[in-house]
């Protein structure tokens, strides 16, 4: 006998398929979402604060052709964690820098880490650098010829307790115009960033900022110094990656701090507050003219043996080549 077979159930097996498509389907979605989301607030906090991208990309192009990629990825690391942390605080406990508050108006447009945007603690990163760089130039011969111009530091210089209390001065002194001119973001294209609720004495900023910004200054370059004294960081046998010759390279750190200042300074003074911009220049001025005749003082040419030096320290120093 036959017995009939009877055809499947194509409905139902659609019906068990659909399931596991759309569940498939969802939890690629959940993946995906989470990073367009990030890669949307990276696009819209370089948008927003395009001049703090600037600024980071050349300091990049500075430190990498000056150090190399990994003590430049370890100088970066170690200034955002004390400046982030030092946010942290102060939003919370009023330490280091004082009690201040964001206003989270942009959360929804840029990258913010719990209540602090990213860009801001990123931007002590080439501050402090600058600080860094500029206290070792001041302490270091220059090595001058046609169409060149380099720093030729030490170890000792580097590491020094000389350029660590420099640093902390130069890097504090871009804050007396930078914390007054944006704490009046309002004014000008950064928008109302945070308030100080109880104000301060220096055009609405308290000490206590300045204090909190020597602090980051300090504990950043000081904790690099300890790396760098280990030689954990440095290799006698390979040549850093990203180690090249730049001409003027000497040049571009003293002009990447004079144009965070030129941009602050232009901006007081166009948003009309022309006191603070006067002050700033009083200060500044002078700080300028030292590093200017640190250029033109023959007296600060290296001579052989400092070049030799500064060769045995840095065995791949791209001074001496053009690489």
């Amino acid at each position: 006998m036959v017995i009939a077979r009877r055809p499947p159930n194509l409905a139902a097996t659609v019906h068990l398929a659909v399931p596991v498509i759309s569940l498939s389907s969802s939890a690629r979605e959940g993946k995906v979402r989470p990073m367009l989301d990030l890669l949307l607030r990276i696009g819209g906090m370089v948008a927003l604060r395009p001049y703090v991208f600037v600024f980071f990309a050349v300091y990049l192009v500075a430190a990498v052709s000056r150090m190399g990629w990994k003590k430049t990825a370890v100088f970066t690391l170690i200034a955002y964690i004390v400046a982030f942390t030092a946010e942290l605080s102060s939003t919370r406990t009023g330490f280091p820098f004082g009690l201040y508050h964001y206003i989270d108006a942009t959360r929804d447009r840029e990258l913010w880490i719990a209540n602090v945007p990213f860009w801001d603690s990123l931007s002590f990163t080439f501050l402090c650098y600058l600080g860094f760089s500029l206290a070792v130039l001041l302490y270091s011969p220059v090595h001058v010829r046609p169409g060149d111009v380099q720093v030729v530091d030490t170890c000792e210089i580097r590491q020094s307790r000389r350029v660590l209390i420099t640093a902390t001065v130069l890097m504090t002194l871009l804050d007396v115009i930078i914390d007054p001119l944006t704490v009046r973001g309002d004014r000008w294209f950064l928008g109302k960033m945070y308030f100080y609720p109880n104000g301060g004495i220096y055009f609405g900023v308290p000490i206590s900022n300045f204090l909190g910004w020597a602090l980051v200054g300090a504990v950043t370059v000081a904790v690099f110094q300890w790396f760098e004294r280990r030689q954990w960081l440095s290799s006698d046998l390979k040549r850093p990656a990203g180690l090249r010759h730049l001409p003027y390279g000497g040049l571009i750190e003293p002009l990447l701090y004079l144009g965070v200042l030129l941009f602050n300074v232009v901006l007081t003074f166009a948003i009309g507050e022309t006191l603070l911009g006067i002050v700033a220049i009083m200060i500044y001025l002078p700080v300028v003219v030292l590093f200017a005749a640190n250029f033109v003082d023959p007296r600060r040419r290296a001579d052989a043996a400092q070049l030799a030096t500064h060769r045995y320290d840095f065995p791949h120093s791209p001074i001496f080549g053009r690489t």
